[in-house]
């Protein structure tokens, strides 16, 4: 095999790859809220950028791997570049319920408290009538 061909393999090899990459990356990313999943980058990251923060979290844990938690329902992007601003990571992030469940209630003309129910229901962190002002009625 002469240079020529050699070098139109490895270019064409390098091509199939990186579109393989993006089309990994080209599906959401499903996160149960309250929960976190880790993310393996293919090259060190120097900014990482969500798109809303109210719906999900980044730990850049070091310059290659990433947690993304999800903090309210919703759908986001998270994009992660590189020193010099190419991207290694781009990818909608999808915050649902998952396994656990939820319960909104009304006491009255009080406020409302949500509940995040698993095999029992407890007041959300994230209610505003949550866990410090359902003790109080």
């Amino acid at each position: 095999m002469n240079r020529l061909s050699l070098l139109s393999v490895i270019l064409a090899s390098t091509a199939v790859i990186a579109v393989g990459q993006a089309q990994a990356q080209s599906r959401p990313l499903n996160v149960e809220i309250d929960r976190s999943t880790r993310v393996q980058l293919r090259a060190p990251a120097g900014s990482v950028i969500v798109g809303n923060p109210e719906i999900a979290d980044v730990t850049v844990v070091d310059a290659n791997t990433l947690f993304i938690t999800g903090k309210g329902y919703g759908v986001t992007e998270v994009v992660a570049v590189d020193a010099i601003g190419r991207t290694v990571f781009q990818n909608q992030i999808v915050v649902t319920a998952g396994s656990t469940g939820s319960v909104r209630m009304w006491r009255g003309g009080q406020a409302v408290t949500d509940m995040a129910c698993g095999s029992s229901c407890s007041p959300s962190v994230r209610s505003p009538g949550g866990a410090a002002s359902a003790g109080a009625n």
